[in-house]
């Protein structure tokens, strides 16, 4: 996203500059002040949350983030939430969609669908309940990654939000993901996928996969919870991206200020 700066900020440079460390001190002034310059010479236009209270644009940014998770979870914790994504539909894991592929040509398309779905469905029970864990990330926002997110990228408070908490995401939603798997059946699914291929090499090389003689276990669970954690990720980045681009987006007085041209 494009940060347009007014003209006053010629003396924010400044001020920026003063606190900067002597290591590359003289190459961000220089940034900051050609920033400035470019401003003064073109026609005024204000940054979003320009002349707003630091509090007013972590309480800004802290509500298009608790808008973005709540939708991506309205939009993808239900049926056919994942599965009519083509965004953030979960495939066939590794070598096993080459498997797939070749299984469909054996006639076994059905099995191959119904594993597939699986994955799937077991994406869409876990997300509902992940809600909580969104919460505690959004409320450790400082005031200081508020303003940082908000001269970034379309994406910057998304990418904040991996950062800070994705690998802890992953590891608190991987059981309730292991729960659903079983209550979809995955491994059910994946085993009969494996069986139906028969003995020949395909069928070896599935079994394999599913944790028999001379080969260890796929970690059905471990993807699933990967796919549903960067399927969240992809349709939070997608919601954070309206809201700055599109004014209809913003439906509070609070977003309409932070976010606002």
């Amino acid at each position: 996203m494009r940060i347009f700066f007014q003209r006053g900020l010629c003396g924010l440079a400044l001020a920026a500059a003063a606190v900067l460390p002597a290591a590359g001190q003289a190459g961000q002034l220089k940034d900051l002040l050609k920033q400035a310059r470019q401003q003064a010479a073109g026609p005024a236009s204000a940054a979003p949350g320009a002349g707003l209270p630091g509090s007013d644009i972590a309480a800004g940014l802290k509500e298009a983030l608790a808008k973005g998770t709540t939708n991506a979870i309205n939009s993808l914790g239900r049926s056919d939430g994942f599965w009519k994504n083509a965004k953030v539909r979960i495939p066939l894991p590794g070598k096993l969609e080459q498997a797939g592929k070749l299984a469909r040509q054996l006639g076994q398309g059905a099995k191959v669908d119904a594993f597939e779905l699986s994955l799937n469905r077991a994406a869409e029970k876990a997300v509902p309940q992940v809600a909580d864990l969104f919460g505690d990330a959004i409320r450790k926002m400082t005031l200081d990654d508020a303003r940082g997110i908000l001269a970034g990228g379309d994406h910057a408070a998304t990418d904040y939000f991996r950062r800070v908490a994705g690998d802890a995401l992953a590891e608190r939603i991987r059981p309730i993901v292991a729960q659903a798997t079983d209550s979809v059946g995955v491994t059910q699914k994946y085993k009969a996928f494996a069986a139906g291929n028969g003995g020949g090499a395909l069928g070896g090389a599935l079994g394999a996969l599913a944790g028999g003689k001379g080969g260890s276990a796929l970690d059905l669970d471990g993807y699933v919870t990967g796919k549903t954690v960067d399927g969240l990720f992809t349709t939070i980045a997608d919601q954070e991206k309206s809201i700055r681009e599109n004014p209809a987006a913003r439906t509070t007085d609070l977003l309409r200020k932070v976010f606002g041209r």
